[in-house]
C-alpha cells in the first residue's frame, strides 16, 4: 500500500509537492479549529448552565454578573454585557444591543481560518489541473520526437502520469471542502448557544417585569 502510494506520488511529478503542502496546511487549520471550538463549545455548556443561568433563574443578577466576569468563555462576555446593562436599569432593547456587540466581537475569533479551507480546496484542485495541462504537454513534446511505433504507449504513459497530478488535487480537496462544512456547522451551533441563552436572560427579564406591570 505504501510503495503504490509512493510510486503514485513519485510519478505526479513536480506539482505533487505543493499539493501535499496545501493539503498539510489544510488539515493542520482543521485539527486546530476542531480543537478551539470543542473548548469553546465544553467552556460555554460549563459557564451558563452550571454558573450564570443559575443565578439569573434566581434572578441574582449580581453574582450572575460576577460568574460571567470570573468566567473566560465566549458565552460569559455576552450575558456579561447584558447584565451589566440590566443592572444599570436600562431597557430590553439597550440589553439586546448589548450582547449583540458581544456577539460581533466573538464571531471572528469563532470563524477564525476557517474560511482558508475553501481556498485551499480551490487551490488544490488547480495545482492539480495545472500539473496535468503541464505534463500533457510534455508528453505531446516527447512524443513528437519519439519512434512511430512506440508513439502510441509513450503517449498512453505520459498521458496516465499526468492525470495523476488532477486525482491527488481533487483527493486533496474534497476532505478540505467536507471539514470547512463540518467547522462552519459547529460554528453555526456554537452562535445559535449565544443566541439561545440571550433569549432565556430576556425571557427572565420578562417575566419579572410582567407581574410589576400588572
Amino acid at each position: 500500500m505504501l510503495e503504490t502510494i509512493a510510486r503514485f506520488f513519485q510519478e505526479g511529478g513536480a506539482f505533487m509537492y505543493p499539493i501535499a503542502v496545501v493539503l498539510a496546511l489544510g488539515l493542520a487549520i482543521t485539527m486546530e479549529r476542531f480543537v478551539y471550538l470543542s473548548g469553546v463549545r465544553r467552556r460555554n455548556r460549563i459557564a451558563f448552565e452550571k454558573g450564570i443561568l443559575p443565578m439569573l433563574r434566581k434572578r441574582d443578577y449580581q453574582r450572575a454578573m460576577k460568574a460571567a466576569n470570573a468566567s473566560d468563555s465566549s458565552i460569559a462576555a455576552i450575558m456579561s454585557a447584558g447584565i451589566g446593562r440590566l443592572l444599570n436599569n436600562h431597557r430590553r432593547e439597550d440589553i439586546e444591543y448589548a450582547m449583540e456587540e458581544g456577539l460581533m466581537e466573538v464571531l471572528p475569533r469563532l470563524e477564525k481560518r476557517t474560511q482558508y479551507l475553501s481556498t485551499l480546496a480551490n487551490v488544490a484542485t488547480l495545482l492539480g489541473l495545472l500539473g496535468t495541462i503541464i505534463g500533457l504537454i510534455s508528453a505531446f513534446t516527447a512524443v513528437a520526437a519519439a519512434d512511430p511505433s512506440q508513439k502510441a504507449s509513450l503517449l498512453s504513459e505520459s498521458i496516465s502520469v499526468a492525470m495523476n497530478t488532477t486525482a491527488f488535487g481533487l483527493m486533496s480537496a474534497i476532505p478540505l471542502l467536507m471539514f470547512h462544512a463540518i467547522l462552519q456547522t459547529r460554528t453555526n451551533e456554537i452562535v445559535d448557544t449565544f443566541e439561545m441563552a440571550g433569549v432565556k436572560l430576556l425571557n427572565i427579564i420578562s417575566e419579572k417585569s410582567e407581574p410589576s406591570g400588572a
